[in-house]
């Protein structure tokens, strides 16, 4: 079978939909759903069920999928290792606050030293990032929780990343010499949707510390949420990358407030049998390199 094939019905369970397979690959529907009739033929089962409007694989689909990777994996280091190619795709899971404010700087000079190369950057959840390295979804992931964030992964610390709780200028908790965790009862929070890491973190010390949570807001978005705050709707908890550039500026103001369980580990994880590419192998250099300063 022509490895196109295979390439296809990994996109369409990565999508688990033929309609944007064909957005991200660049063909026409039909063009995918005839290769994905091709499989089936060959194989004599069917590879995909449909379960309301999103497709499943089924079980003998998960199976091929297992090897569809493997396989796809051992040509393209086939391909660099005799025919010396720096080309291909590098594929990286990450939250969107290192998507955003973290990684840009590295993709550019990545794509600089390999220009053949196609980067693709999938924000997502911490689970999700996990689990997808795992499986072989994702060459890399990257992500701030406790080092390690999974033991049975590689995981690389790349430095610590402090949270930090965020105010208007005008906010009340400006004016005090030093914050307390019994302080921030009677404050009214703009919180990041449930399941993100840090915030789950942040819920728990108020918790050990009999301190409810107050959420007058909950949003998906990190620029949403400093505008919010700027406009004296609350205040939030974040990453201090995320919001360095507003601080600098005074646009934002970061409170008088630190606590050893509100610092994480900014850490890239990897399958323990990854196979390193020449990209991937420059992508890590240059992410870690700080650990040798």
């Amino acid at each position: 079978m022509d490895l196109t094939y295979f390439r296809t019905f990994r996109e369409v369970a990565r999508q688990k939909s033929f309609t944007r397979a064909a957005e991200e690959l660049g063909y026409a529907q039909s063009s995918i759903t005839m290769q994905i009739q091709k499989l089936e033929r060959e194989y004599g089962v069917p590879l995909f069920e449909r379960y309301g409007r999103q497709l499943r694989l089924t079980p003998p689909g998960e199976s091929l999928l297992v090897l569809t990777l493997q396989m796809l994996e051992i040509f393209d280091q086939s391909k660099e290792m005799i025919a010396n190619q720096v080309s291909g795709t590098l594929t990286i899971g990450t939250i969107n606050s290192l998507a955003a404010y973290y990684l840009p700087p590295f993709l550019h000079a990545l794509k600089q030293l390999y220009p053949g190369l196609n980067i693709q950057l999938f924000p997502d959840s911490e689970t999700a990032i996990l689990t997808k390295v795992k499986e072989g979804d994702y060459d890399i992931g990257l992500l701030l929780d406790q080092y390690p964030a999974d033991p049975s992964l590689a995981c690389t610390r790349v430095r610590e990343e402090q949270l930090v709780l965020i105010a208007p200028q005008n906010h009340p908790l400006t004016r005090q010499a030093n914050v307390h965790v019994t302080d921030l009862g009677n404050t009214e929070f703009i919180v990041t949707e449930e399941g993100c890491i840090y915030r789950g973190k942040f819920e728990k010390l108020l918790k050990d510390n009999a301190v409810a949570l107050q959420i007058g807001f909950e949003l998906g978005n990190l620029e949403t949420i400093k505008h919010c705050v700027m406009s004296g709707l609350g205040i939030a908890l974040l990453p201090r990358i995320t919001v360095a550039s507003e601080l600098e500026m005074g646009k934002l103001v970061q409170l008088p407030f630190a606590h050893k369980q509100l610092t994480m580990d900014l850490q890239l994880v990897l399958h323990p049998k990854k196979w390193m590419s020449q990209p991937l192998q420059a992508f890590m250099n240059m992410l870690t390199k700080q650990l040798e300063s």
